[in-house]
């Protein structure tokens, strides 16, 4: 694993604005997966120094969004649909035995609260901006492992919702997938709250494995899409 290099204060606004203009153009397919790119074209195309971009661009390679090639520059990690399915495993492991904790426990529902004001509420109410329900969503999850208790589960869980958010946001551009979000949500917080922790276990797989089946169709129709639009710029 690289080493990220500490950042100098005077460089510090610099790298983080580089990193996160980067990690957008790569969480939007600007830069596809696989695709190759120079410090140079960076460089003129960010108005910013070698200094803090390579900094920001060890950063995204400490996270995984970077390959760095010798001689050559960098490349856009290619997406490993069988290392994110990992990694939604992973989280169903977590967070499935959050869920046991959570329905072990004697203590009150009181911290499951807040989660239960967003998502059990009325269909009238039930928020339709994708991009908001995406950071709905991450924070449920987020929060499930948190109110568990384990500090270690939730570092783990952290790391992994980092590596796949970006195909996990693209699961909140169908409207259909929205609305089906509220609803197992609202089924898991549902058997929690009766501490019908079997059934939480088995709703909360179901539905991290019907997210992973549709971010994979999704991110695979996006990156054509975004690839057909490239052709007709270069014919026109």
């Amino acid at each position: 694993m690289p080493t990220l290099v500490p950042l100098n204060n005077q460089f510090s606004s610099l790298a983080d604005d580089a990193y996160l203009t980067i990690k957008q153009k790569i969480f939007s397919f600007e830069m596809l997966p696989g695709d190759l790119i120079s410090e140079g074209n960076l460089v003129r195309l960010m108005q910013v120094s070698r200094t803090p971009l390579r900094q920001a661009l060890q950063r995204l390679q400490y996270e995984g969004f970077l390959n760095a090639i010798p001689k050559i520059g960098w490349q856009i990690a290619p997406l490993d649909f069988n290392k994110l399915d990992e990694l939604y495993d992973f989280r169903i492991l977590i967070e499935g035995h959050a869920i046991k904790i959570l329905c072990d426990k004697a203590s009150s529902h009181d911290p499951l609260n807040e989660l239960v004001k967003i998502w059990l509420c009325k269909a009238s109410d039930r928020i339709q901006d994708g991009e908001q329900v995406g950071l709905l969503d991450e924070n449920f999850h987020h929060q499930l492992v948190r109110i568990a208790g384990n500090h270690e589960m939730l570092r783990m869980h952290q790391e992994i919702s980092e590596r796949i958010r970006i195909v996990r946001r693209l699961d909140f551009t169908k409207s259909n997938r929205i609305q089906e979000t509220y609803d197992e949500h609202a089924k898991i917080l549902n058997a929690i709250l009766d501490r019908r922790g079997a059934e939480a276990k088995r709703l909360l797989t179901s539905h991290i494995d019907q997210s992973k089946i549709e971010v994979r169709k999704i991110t695979l129709a996006a990156m054509h899409e975004v690839k057909e639009k490239v052709k007709l710029k270069v014919k026109s």
